[in-house]
């Protein structure tokens, strides 16, 4: 398929990108190039490759939904440098 300066013109004018005059040739020079690979992907027999969804076709290891060392808060605030009442004592940065 080839892209000719016309094509590239409306094309820019539907997806209202300014481009110059003088871009217009070699703009479609790069999109008939790049038209070109897409053709020769389409030349490649593919009839015995299944559709991928996912590249590793492994599923996602799924852990158990259980409470698991909870209700430590007091364990969790003592690497903290101050707290209070359970919770951890910052420096105030808003005025």
């Amino acid at each position: 398929m080839s892209v000719d300066k016309t094509t590239v013109s409306r094309v820019a004018r539907l997806a209202r990108i300014n481009i110059d005059d003088d871009r217009l040739e070699p703009m479609a020079q790069e999109l008939s190039a790049i038209m070109s690979w897409i053709e020769q992907l389409n030349e490649v027999n593919t009839d015995d490759v299944e559709p991928l969804a996912s590249v590793t076709g492994h599923a996602l290891p799924i852990r158990k939904d259980v409470v698991s060392d909870g209700d430590m808060a007091e364990k969790v605030v003592q690497n903290a440098p101050e707290s209070m009442s359970g919770f951890f004592v910052v420096p105030k940065v808003v005025e």
